[in-house]
């Protein structure tokens, strides 16, 4: 690979190959937050924290909130730092340490803006994840030219709209919208 592909992924959604028998990524759908030389990151959009809820991880991180925060799923966002609190999410993107993503998506994971959601005076637009998935260099670029990952760019519906039961089956139906690779530098579908 190239100097001239690092940062490709980011802003690309990864779909796990049907069949994938790693059960921490088998039919996931995972954004790219960042890929670069020294590796990739990214977090699981599809995948809901099974007992946790809302209410409960605000309590825990003695952050005041809001009882209709209970509602909001939690998302198992990866098997790295798996006590990490992280977010996805649209503008503003005024937050302490918020990375940018594309013109609306942002990645934070600092106090100031779990305040703010907690209290419904965040962005409109967000996802709270748990932990995270990471690549080491050149291991992603690998995966996907050994066919175990399918890419598409992020779709904003899919990611904060779309049922998380339908996340995988909607983003695989973006493939042949797109090129599914865009590591190739043929540019190809």
């Amino acid at each position: 690979m190239s100097e001239k592909n690092y940062g490709i992924l980011k802003g690309h959604f990864l779909m796990a190959i049907p069949g994938l028998p790693d059960p921490n990524f088998a039919q996931t759908v995972t954004c790219i937050c960042e890929h670069n030389e020294t590796g990739a990151l990214g977090f699981i959009i599809n995948r809901v924290h099974p007992l946790l809820t809302g209410l409960e991880l605000f309590e825990d991180l003695k952050i005041k909130s809001s009882r209709v925060i209970e509602k909001i799923n939690i998302y198992l966002g990866g098997p790295v730092q798996p006590s990490g609190v992280f977010l996805l999410h649209g503008p503003p993107f005024d937050w302490q340490g918020c990375m940018r993503i594309n013109s609306w998506l942002g990645l934070s994971n600092t106090r100031d803006i779990l305040e703010a959601v907690a209290l419904q005076e965040g962005p409109e637009d967000f996802l709270i994840l748990l932990g995270c998935a990471g690549w080491g260099p050149l291991q992603l670029e690998s995966e996907i030219n050994d066919s175990a990952w399918l890419t598409t760019p992020v779709v904003r519906e899919i990611l904060f709209e779309t049922d998380v039961n339908l996340k995988w089956e909607k983003t695989m139906m973006q493939i042949g919208t797109v090129s599914d690779n865009p590591l190739d530098d043929s540019g190809k579908a």
